[in-house]
């Protein structure tokens, strides 16, 4: 496993070298010095429409979900906005599944498009490909042509903290929601069938014993009333998801799960490391329980969320994590969302919170790019409330109207939604925009969202982290050792959970992380917080 390792800092130490140099060949600070550069800039208007005087043509690196149907490149959005800017975009498209590869190959290959967009850019890609100079630094482009994100920024200091690498620098535009909408923070909520707990006579579960005790009922009563015992108490997709769910009940994750395996330990006031926590133990054995007590529907490590939609309809689902199913599957209704459980210990946390700012690299622009400022123009119209209105909606009159100072989907797309991606792009998600709760017409702002968000917020922490930042000394060891870590981690959940592994073997399992260097993850992380709290 060290051996593994130890490769691994090699091999990520000679591509970072490799690159650097690449980089160091073509230096950002150059290209500034350029007459091109100098015109550039002049053909940027300071303010208002269109943003260049002469026409520009940039191409970014996208990626596209499965739920984004449609060419970007003919979506309504696009096409007006590049009447409104002077500014034509290629919107290379990649599939989301395909993303990471791709992503990687474009930073190594050498040829960079103008801009990443919706690439899922973490923290550490920014540092390293920031430090790199394969993106270049966004900080006085910021201060002088993005007065929509310096707002945001002044009124939220946790964006500009999230955004600044421990370089001092600024490499990205971030995707964000409204600090209000929380709902929209959200995103997928727990669901549970209103129907069933009606008819067995149960109330909406508050504790795990509850959960527990009703999907039970579920498998053994025969709530639909059929006669047949082919009911699914819980379509579960995934472990994690349930895990992470549930393990608030616990007490942990109360720093929110941007940072799914560490929090900060109540008693101790010091950085934890979740999975190797007693606690995290016990609520390994409560969804052993459900595994073994046959609650889940079919097996949940090969179940997914198409399985789980095409069962809804069939009235059989007692439980489950993900959209609203009211809102987004055809003839489907009586789910009632689930507020925060609380736990054997009296614990009662929401510990699948999200920060607002759900992620630091919505967008970022590379060292190709002969336009940076007209881009930087480009890209911050959509963090303003217009901005957003554009990008969420589209046209007026075209793919939505306003009625009593309210927006709704034009008829053709109340009619038929699956035709949306032909006007809007937000679909899957990732995107560089700030959302507001008056512009999202998506299930997220369905009357049933809003209340078990309102249930769920007297539950949810108290500080919630974005990503934190690593520097170019840290973050080939730190991603080396969370790679290892995490997989261990995760193999022995499952195994834990299936009783592949029984509890006996929990304190070797302990000893093994810290053999594999968890000491010394905790330390780059402690460090990386530092340095999160001090910017």
């Amino acid at each position: 496993m060290v051996h593994r390792r130890n490769m691994t800092l090699i091999m990520v130490g000679m591509l970072s070298l490799s690159l650097v140099a690449a980089a160091c060949s073509k230096s950002p600070s150059k290209q500034d010095s350029t007459g091109t550069a100098a015109s550039a800039e002049g053909n940027v208007n300071a303010s208002g429409f269109p943003i260049v005087k002469e026409p520009v043509k940039l191409t970014f690196f996208a990626s596209k979900s499965a739920s984004n149907l449609g060419n970007w490149n003919e979506a309504l959005v696009w096409q007006e906005y590049k009447k409104m800017t002077n500014i034509d975009v290629d919107f290379q498209l990649v599939p989301v599944e395909a993303l990471a590869e791709k992503r990687n190959l474009a930073f190594a290959g050498g040829t960079l498009p103008d801009a990443f967009h919706t690439a899922r850019l973490s923290s550490v890609d920014l540092a390293n490909y920031g430090s790199q100079g394969l993106l270049i630094p966004l900080n006085s482009l910021i201060d002088k042509y993005a007065p929509n994100l310096k707002q945001i920024m002044s009124k939220y200091p946790e964006v500009k903290k999230a955004l600044t690498m421990p370089d001092g620098k600024i490499y990205s535009f971030p995707t964000l929601q409204d600090p209000e909408f929380l709902s929209g923070i959200i995103g997928s909520q727990m669901w549970i069938n209103q129907k069933f707990l009606d008819k067995l006579g149960m109330k909406e579960p508050e504790t795990t014993e509850d959960l527990y005790n009703y999907l039970v009922a579920v498998k053994t009563k025969d709530p639909n009333g059929n006669g047949k015992a082919d009911e699914a108490p819980f379509a579960a997709v995934g472990l994690t998801t349930i895990y992470d769910q549930l393990k608030g009940a616990w007490g942990l994750g109360n720093r929110g799960n941007m940072h799914p395996r560490v929090d900060v330990d109540p008693a101790s006031n010091k950085l934890r490391f979740i999975p190797a926590d007693p606690r995290h133990k016990e609520v390994l054995q409560y969804v052993n329980r459900l595994y073994k007590e046959g609650l889940f529907y079919k097996d949940p490590l090969t179940v997914n969320g198409n399985d789980v939609n095409a069962i809804y309809p069939q009235g059989i689902v007692g439980a489950a994590i993900g959209l609203n199913p009211n809102a987004t599957i055809s003839g489907v209704s009586g789910y009632a969302g689930v507020g925060a459980l609380k736990g054997p210990r009296g614990d009662r946390l929401f510990s699948r919170a999200r920060s607002f700012m759900i992620l630091p690299g919505g967008f970022a622009i590379s060292r190709s790019n002969k336009h940076p400022e007209a881009t930087v123009r480009w890209i911050d119209y959509f963090y303003s409330d217009e901005g957003n209105k554009l990008f969420r909606l589209g046209v007026k009159d075209v793919s939505y109207v306003e009625k009593d100072g309210k927006v709704e989907w034009a008829e053709p797309l109340k009619k038929d939604q699956s035709q949306i991606g032909k006007y809007v792009t937000w679909a899957g998600g990732w995107y560089p925009s700030m959302d507001r709760q008056k512009y999202v017409l998506a299930s997220e702002n369905e009357p049933e969202n809003l209340k078990v968000s309102e249930k769920i917020k007297p539950f949810y922490p108290k500080e919630v982290w974005p990503e934190f930042t690593y520097s170019n000394a840290e973050v080939a060891e730190f991603k080396a050792l969370e790679t290892d870590i995490l997989k261990y981690v995760d193999e022995m959940n499952t195994k834990f959970i299936t009783g592949d592994a029984p509890f006996s073997q929990w304190d070797s399992y302990v000893a093994t992380l810290k053999k594999m260097g968890l000491d010394r993850y905790m330390s780059i992380y402690e460090a990386a917080y530092k340095r999160y709290q001090a910017n």
